[in-house]
């Protein structure tokens, strides 16, 4: 029986026999292993924690987990304890290419990192890499990460493998496929109808609040359009270490009845937001194929972003799009005023970021990973 081992940094729980991940994450594994006959996955098992409702279970009738420390090295005595973490899931992780036919690795990340040095002695083992980070050669990464791309770059110590990575780049090697991911099937497109920017703006977030998302954008954001008379609501999707803090500074600038903090929410409840929303506000430092930008978009909310990673290629280097932007709150709020001078600027934006994303569906991604099989 053939064996498709996924090997992943993401955290996973256990719930009535079945396993548990961040919901997109496992919403695209279960396209890869749809037609598998035999699934492993070696991650991380957070025993201690049940499923949230960001997550979703794997859906397959014969999969085996086997789980592995969450090891990392932030701290003195984090370090010392991966003296003895890393051999142990080296091991492992060895052990489990053995046993697998197909190989796919989750990157960058700390299992992923493992995982590479690993996959370098079983070059005739078929292998797919994804690359969910920013692919970009000139980007500033953490060291770790940069080995991560070496290796799957290299001919050399990476063979027989897919390296799937976000956008098109310089120096790929032949391992390098630009790929993409999606969120929705054809059959959930829509017609979409949002009320008049002039009877109320709407704003939203999507995502982790940490500052590497740079979530307080929308706050100062907010207090602009509190300032000069405008009716609008922001919405915040998502939770993180920065969560509280933001809810504070909401309520000191007077913020409370317009910005509202919903904490993690389902995909459907996403989904219904995102129809009802004139304009994602997500300044992110670092992101790869960006699921908030590409999910706002296939419904129609305009997307006010950074020039990060393959954003440009999404949202058009012109603004055809959406709207490229620094961390410049004032600049965010000029660059909203020609949408709210022009509603049929934001009604031609708005088709045309629509039309782009409806062309990344999920039958499309599931045509194109079993070319991998």
């Amino acid at each position: 029986m053939r064996n498709f081992l996924i090997i992943t940094c993401v955290h996973h729980y256990a719930e009535n026999g079945k396993y548990y991940g961040y919901g997109p994450y496992v919403r695209e594994m279960n396209l890869w292993i749809r037609n598998k006959e035999k699934v492993t996955v070696l991650a991380p098992l957070i025993s201690s924690q049940k499923p949230g409702k960001i997550d979703l279970a794997y859906d397959h009738p014969n999969l085996e987990f086997e789980s592995v420390p969450a090891y990392h090295i932030q701290s003195w005595s984090a370090r010392f304890q991966s003296l003895v973490q890393i051999p142990y899931i080296l091991i492992r992780t060895f052990m489990e290419m053995w046993k697998s036919d197909h190989i796919h690795i989750r990157i960058p990340g700390n299992m992923g990192l493992l995982a590479m040095f690993v996959q370098v002695l079983f070059p005739s083992k078929f292998k797919t890499i994804k690359y969910a980070g920013n692919w970009d050669p000139e980007s500033i990464q953490p060291l770790t990460y940069k080995i991560q791309r070496w290796i799957a770059n290299s001919t050399h110590f990476t063979r027989n493998a897919k390296v799937l990575v976000y956008g098109n780049w310089p120096d790929n090697s032949p391992n390098v496929v630009p790929f993409f991911t999606a969120s929705y099937r054809k059959e959930e497109e829509e017609p979409i109808k949002k009320i008049s920017l002039r009877q109320k703006l709407k704003l939203v977030y999507i995502g982790a609040i940490y500052d590497g998302k740079n979530p307080e954008i929308g706050i100062y954001l907010s207090k602009i359009l509190v300032d000069q008379g405008i009716n609008f609501e922001f919405t915040y999707c998502g939770d993180g270490v920065m969560r509280q803090e933001l809810e504070e500074l909401s309520g000191e600038m007077g913020l409370s009845d317009h910005v509202s903090f919903l904490g993690n929410v389902t995909a459907a409840e996403i989904k219904e937001i995102l129809k009802e929303s004139h304009f994602l506000i997500f300044i992110s430092r670092t992101e790869g194929w960006p699921k908030a930008v590409a999910e706002a978009m296939f419904w129609g909310c305009v997307p006010f972003t950074s020039a990060v990673s393959c954003v440009p290629e999404m949202v058009g280097k012109d603004g055809e799009r959406g709207v490229l932007l620094s961390k410049d709150p004032e600049k965010l709020y000029q660059a909203l005023l020609p949408f709210l001078n022009d509603e049929s600027l934001f009604q031609q934006t708005s088709i045309a970021a629509m039309s782009w994303a409806r062309g990344f569906n999920l039958e499309k991604f599931q045509t194109e990973i079993e070319k991998f099989e």
